[in-house]
């Protein structure tokens, strides 16, 4: 399949995936937490990067830069995994919390990126994993879709 196309099918999903959380927040309660907005910040990354590599000329630097955005969500929602795994272990009202409210993304679009929520809030599954398990998902088969298109011969 051609690399753009590879790249646009990506950022759709990220940008879908970005609307299914505001649905979460927005309908069903689920408070973020600052890992949640951290996760959603590198779903940003991958949809701007996967944007501009799908319309540029250098298909491959899109696809790095959104790589890179991609491990990084990896790694945000493995710890998010993990402080799930150890109640004691919460990244509640914290000095990250205040400093993500802090950034003019939460004051321009507060519904999308302001932490209120508890890292260790279980919320009901969604056929059968929580968010961040679901996130994690989602961040490993665009982190190998990625590399398909960076690794690609011409």
């Amino acid at each position: 399949m051609n690399s753009r196309i590879v790249l646009f099918v990506i950022a759709l999903g990220s940008i879908a995936l970005l609307a299914l959380a505001l649905y979460l927040q927005l309908y069903q309660d689920m408070q973020p937490c600052p890992m949640c907005i951290l996760q959603r910040y590198a779903f940003i990354g991958v949809a701007i990067f996967c944007l501009l590599g799908a319309a540029g000329n250098a298909p491959k630097i899109g696809g790095g830069a959104g790589l890179i955005s991609s491990l990084s969500g990896i790694g945000i929602a493995s710890y998010h995994l993990w402080v799930k795994a150890h109640p004691g272990a919460s990244c509640g009202i914290d000095p990250l919390e205040t400093s993500l409210n802090r950034i003019a993304t939460a004051t321009l679009w507060p519904d999308m990126f302001r932490a209120d929520g508890m890292c260790s809030t279980d919320y009901a599954p969604i056929l059968g994993l929580s968010i961040p398990q679901w996130s994690l998902a989602a961040f490993v088969i665009i982190t190998l879709l990625l590399l398909s298109v960076v690794f690609r011969r011409r």
